[in-house]
């Protein structure tokens, strides 16, 4: 399987800046680049570099109707996105997307054709409480019970220890193969398909730290914040992805 890097550039951006950031990307051979991107600017990316795929950071769990402020999942696959994030840490933390809510978002996506980026991760209590197996089985047994054993095979995870997330702080390569293990120990023993799931870390990876992260055999690439609005350093991770 081809090693995913999605670039999540969160709540930033304007078109100046956007065109000038684009104009530093471009495809890199053997690696899946997304970059996924505030609503308003899906139509600019439209026009994105060749071989860089579109993705969007949230979805409504609704197909249509009456939710004002609600993005649906066929209206992203309008725009010609491949993949939504959902569950990201902020959105639990900050906007109350909670288990099964992330679960029917999930659905929502895979109806569409979409593949969604379903985040689990813990936070540093947790961690340090010894709970970090126990929180993610928790996050995943919500989406399991919805989707179904098969369905879940076609999604793709990423792990976010939370306390890593615009802290500066990274999870060492070996902490993030530990979990990486895990997850996917506890998919096969839940009847999924794990082989076929690539399960990206997403906890301030920087040019830095991508090649030893990468080189772990559990990590299947990355979902990037900070570093994905620097077009150098995301390429750099990108092609540290291609030779892992």
């Amino acid at each position: 399987m081809k090693k995913i890097v999605a670039g999540n550039w969160k709540m930033h951006g304007s078109l100046v800046s956007n065109a000038k950031l684009l104009s530093g990307m471009t495809d890199v051979p053997g690696v899946e680049v997304v970059l996924c991107v505030p609503y308003p600017y899906l139509e600019q990316l439209r026009q994105r570099p060749a071989g860089l795929a579109l993705g969007a950071q949230d979805v409504s769990e609704y197909a249509q109707g009456a939710y004002t402020g609600e993005v649906s999942a066929a209206m992203l696959v309008d725009f010609g996105c491949r993949y939504v994030i959902v569950g990201h840490s902020e959105r639990r933390a900050l906007f109350g997307d909670d288990d099964m809510s992330v679960a029917r978002k999930a659905k929502a996506a895979l109806a569409t054709g979409l593949v969604p980026i379903v985040c689990v991760g813990e936070t540093l209590d947790e961690r340090d409480a010894g709970l970090v197996h126990a929180v993610i089985a928790r996050q995943l047994s919500a989406v399991l019970q919805l989707l179904g054993s098969q369905a879940l095979g076609g999604v793709v995870l990423a792990y976010e220890p939370i306390w890593a997330i615009g802290t500066g702080r990274s999870a060492s390569a070996a902490q993030a193969e530990e979990v990486h293990a895990g997850i996917r120990a506890w998919l096969l023993a839940h009847g999924v398909q794990a082989a076929s799931i690539r399960i990206l870390y997403g906890g301030s990876v920087k040019p830095e730290n991508a090649a030893e992260l990468f080189s772990m055999p559990s990590v299947d690439g990355g979902l990037v914040g900070g570093a994905s609005l620097v077009a150098d350093d995301f390429m750099a991770i990108c092609r540290a992805a291609a030779t892992a």
